[in-house]
């Protein structure tokens, strides 16, 4: 088969999420949801949608894009732009940018680097990020929230409580990490709120229109919707990098080879992915490989860089 990339200034999106879902129909082995949430565990490994969302605001469809799930961990690269918006640099003193090469639950990186972790999107980076941002506002559950509601233009979009309890009941290594951080002086706050905080933001249920539109201040170096300035064209460029250098887990190399865009995924299936001064996609697929990212979705992206010949590359 003879693949041709679309020409970006004749580019339209339908045709070609339409072909990508009709390709990924007809794939074997999707993975499987992750079960050591329970709440996660019974979704449908087949179910598929993927949206991509212009900078204008034009969004684009096909499959269950409009069916709300479980955002889990795409949900920190908002609150990393949340907190870098307020402490600007400070934040790299707590937090490292490099890729972990480890599960993202590991403990073993922060006793040899002494309770700093090595990014902001494994567990324990994570949990920094949001202790920070719960310093500077009280609420960083609820200010995420907030963004989200805005950017994506759905004041509905809210917890899902089931989820929040379920991972509460299950988060024995996230208080680990945090006891931990906190034993180094890394962790401000008292571990029980920054964990209710943390899994309080994982627990958010958006939908892979919600969550193409809500990136797309990524794409627009910065701006959000309504045209004001969340991050500086710097600090854009910084949460792009380290979404594509660390956004997969402990496979963003591969995930970089095969996609060419950062992104960020979830174990409830998600990835969102940034094409830098076009638009923002989310695919969703919960079926997933073991390192905790969907199949389907993955692949999704991979044929929509080749079909359309975006990426960062």
């Amino acid at each position: 088969m003879v693949i041709m990339a679309v020409p970006p200034s004749s580019l339209t999106y339908q045709p070609v999420l339409k072909r990508i879902a009709e390709e990924i129909e007809h794939t074997p082995g999707r993975g499987r949801p992750a079960d050591y949430i329970p709440a996660l565990a019974a979704r449908d490994p087949r179910a598929f949608g993927m949206a991509v969302a212009e900078l204008d605001g034009t969004v684009y469809g096909v499959g269950d894009w409009r069916e709300p799930f479980s955002t889990q961990s795409i949900t920190k690269v908002f609150t990393l732009a949340l907190d870098l918006a307020r402490e600007g640099d400070e934040l790299w003193e707590h937090v490292g940018r490099e890729p972990s090469g480890n599960p993202f639950n590991s403990l073993v990186q922060l006793e040899h680097e002494n309770g700093i972790p090595r990014n902001p999107f494994i567990n324990a980076g994570a949990l920094v990020v949001t202790d920070r941002l719960q310093t500077r506002t009280g609420d960083a559950a609820g200010e995420l929230l907030a963004l989200l509601r805005a950017e994506s233009g759905n004041p509905d979009l809210d917890f899902d409580e089931e989820v929040a309890a379920s991972e509460t009941a299950h988060g024995d290594r996230n208080a680990a990490l945090a006891h931990f951080m906190a034993s180094y002086g890394n962790i401000d706050n008292p571990v029980p709120a920054l964990l209710d905080q943390y899994f309080r933001q994982c627990s958010i249920a958006a939908s892979c229109a919600d969550l193409a539109l809500a990136a797309t201040f990524l794409a627009r170096h910065g701006i959000r919707a309504d045209g004001t300035r969340l991050l500086s064209r710097s600090q854009a460029k910084q949460v792009n990098a380290i979404m594509l250098t660390c956004g997969t887990y402990d496979a963003a190399g591969d995930f970089a080879y095969r996609v060419g865009l950062p992104g960020k995924s979830g174990v409830g299936g998600g990835i969102i992915a940034v094409v830098p001064g076009r638009c923002a996609l989310c695919v969703w697929s919960p079926g997933l490989d073991e390192r905790g990212n969907s199949v389907a979705g993955v692949a999704a992206l991979d044929r929509f860089t080749t079909l359309t010949g975006l990426s960062v590359f």
